[in-house]
């Protein structure tokens, strides 16, 4: 795997990690569930999707 996430990229999906995980807390749903996505892409670094289409946001190549 090689990391094609980069820096304004992973606080985007924290961001947005953790705000559709609160919604899916407020509304009682277990759609919040899909934030969980997100968080671990910016964790790892790596997203397949991104992989797929050839995008990488990671400015340094490894």
């Amino acid at each position: 795997m090689k990391i094609n996430v980069g820096s304004a990229d992973k606080v985007l999906r924290v961001v947005a990690g953790v705000v559709i995980i609160a919604c899916g807390i407020a509304f009682k749903s277990w759609w919040g569930a899909i934030g969980v996505i997100p968080l671990a892409t910016a964790f790892v670094g790596f997203c397949p999707l991104y992989s797929l289409l050839g995008v990488s946001t990671c400015k340094v190549k490894h």
